[in-house]
C-alpha cells in the first residue's frame, strides 16, 4: 500500500467508524511519566475493551510495564534518550510492519518520536502538534495548556475522540505488584527516596533525610534508601549520618522489579518529586511528597495517600535543574519537623 495514505489527514468521517484493535503506544522516556502513561492506558481500554496496547519504550522500563495489566506488550526502543539514528528508527518501523497496527498515539512531542510510526505504516497516527510533524502524525491534535494543566491529563486526552470534553477524567495509576516472593518486612519500614535525576533542585537536603530517619528508627522503625546507581553518593552520605544497623542503603542495588516491590511494603515513603515518587503513588503506600523547583499541580502523586509538602515561594516552580539564585529556600525551608508530623499523621 502506496505510504501518501499514511500521510492523509485523519478525517473525522474515519473517525465516527474507528474502531481500533491494536494500537502502538510510543512512551516516555521517564519512570514518572510512564508510570502516568497508564491512566491513557486505562482510558483506551475503557473506550475500546478489546484494544491491544502495545508500548514502544526503553529496556529499563519494562518492569513498569509488566505491572500494567492493560499492556499486551512492551517493545524495547534500542536507542539512547535523544538519539536520532535515523536507520535504527527506519529498520525498527519496518520491524513492526508485521504487527498491523491501525493506531499510533505517540506521547513526546518531538519529531524523531512519530518517525517509527509513520515508517510501520501504522494508518492512523495521534499526537500533539509540535516539532513540523505534519504528515508523520495525521491526526495532529492542538494543546492547550490552561485546559490541560496536568501531564497525565495530556496524556488521556490523546486517547479521547478529537472533539472529547476536556479536561478528561482521570483515572489514577495502579501497578500489580507481584510480592509474593518477598517476605513482609519485620518492622513498620520507611522508604526514603532522596534521589531526583533531574537535578539538585529537586533535591531536599540529605542532612533532613538523615533526620527524618533517625526520628522512624528511634519510633522503632526501620529505613531504606531507594535510588538509582546515580543517587549512590547521597544515599551513603544519609547512612553515614544516621549510622544505624536499621538504615540500609540500596541504591544502585537492586532491580527496579525489586524496588516496586520494597516500595508496596513500605509503611510510608518520603521522597522529590521524582520517578520513584510516581511509583510509590502507584503501588498504594502513603507517599509525602517533596516539592521544590517543580510544580505539584502539573505532575502530582496520582494517589488519594498522598501528601504534598510544597512552599510556593515568589521564586517558584522555575523548573531549573540547579537553584537560579543559590540559596535552595524552596526546599531548605521545608523542615524535618514538618515531614515527621505528616509522618505521625498517616497510617501504617
Amino acid at each position: 500500500m502506496p505510504l501518501l495514505r499514511y500521510a492523509l489527514p485523519f478525517d473525522r468521517l474515519n473517525a465516527m467508524a474507528f474502531t481500533p484493535q491494536r494500537c502502538l503506544i510510543v512512551g516516555p522516556s521517564w519512570v514518572g511519566d510512564m508510570v502516568m502513561a497508564q491512566s491513557l492506558f486505562m482510558a483506551l481500554r475503557e473506550r475500546f475493551p478489546a484494544l491491544q496496547i502495545d508500548v514502544l519504550a526503553p529496556a529499563w522500563s519494562k518492569p513498569i510495564l509488566a505491572a500494567m495489566p492493560e499492556v499486551h506488550a512492551a517493545i524495547e526502543m534500542p536507542l539512547q534518550h535523544g538519539e536520532l539514528a535515523l536507520g535504527k528508527r527506519y529498520q525498527l518501523g519496518k520491524a513492526l510492519r508485521a504487527n498491523a497496527y491501525d493506531w499510533a498515539i505517540v506521547l513526546p512531542r518531538s519529531l524523531k518520536a512519530a518517525l517509527v510510526p509513520f515508517w510501520a505504516n501504522i494508518p492512523v497516527r495521534t499526537g500533539y502538534k509540535g516539532e513540523m510533524r505534519y504528515g508523520l502524525l495525521n491526526d495532529i491534535r492542538p494543546m492547550d495548556k490552561a485546559v490541560l494543566t496536568m501531564t497525565v491529563q495530556r496524556f488521556v486526552a490523546l486517547g479521547l475522540p478529537a472533539d472529547a470534553a476536556l479536561p478528561p477524567a482521570i483515572q489514577a495509576p495502579r501497578l500489580s505488584v507481584e510480592s509474593s516472593s518477598s517476605p513482609p518486612p519485620a518492622k513498620p519500614t520507611l522508604a526514603l527516596c532522596p534521589g531526583a535525576e533531574y537535578g539538585g533542585a529537586k533535591r531536599w537536603p540529605a542532612a533532613y533525610f538523615a533526620e527524618v530517619a533517625k526520628h522512624y528508627i528511634a519510633g522503632g522503625g526501620q529505613v531504606l534508601l531507594l535510588g538509582s546507581g546515580k543517587d549512590a553518593p547521597v544515599t551513603a552520605q544519609i547512612a553515614a549520618a544516621v549510622n544505624a544497623a536499621d538504615c540500609q542503603d540500596m541504591a544502585g542495588k537492586t532491580s527496579l522489579q525489586e524496588v516496586l516491590v520494597l516500595l508496596s511494603q513500605a509503611a510510608h515513603v518520603v521522597s522529590n518529586d521524582s520517578g520513584l515518587m510516581h511509583v510509590a503513588a502507584a503501588v498504594g503506600s502513603p507517599v509525602i511528597a517533596l516539592y521544590g523547583s517543580s510544580d505539584p499541580t502539573y505532575t502530582p502523586p496520582l494517589s488519594d495517600k498522598a501528601q504534598i509538602l510544597y512552599l510556593g515561594l515568589e521564586c517558584s516552580p522555575c523548573f531549573k535543574r540547579e537553584c537560579p539564585l543559590g540559596h535552595l529556600d524552596c526546599l531548605q525551608k521545608i523542615t524535618p519537623a514538618q515531614v515527621i508530623s505528616r509522618l505521625g499523621s498517616q497510617a501504617a
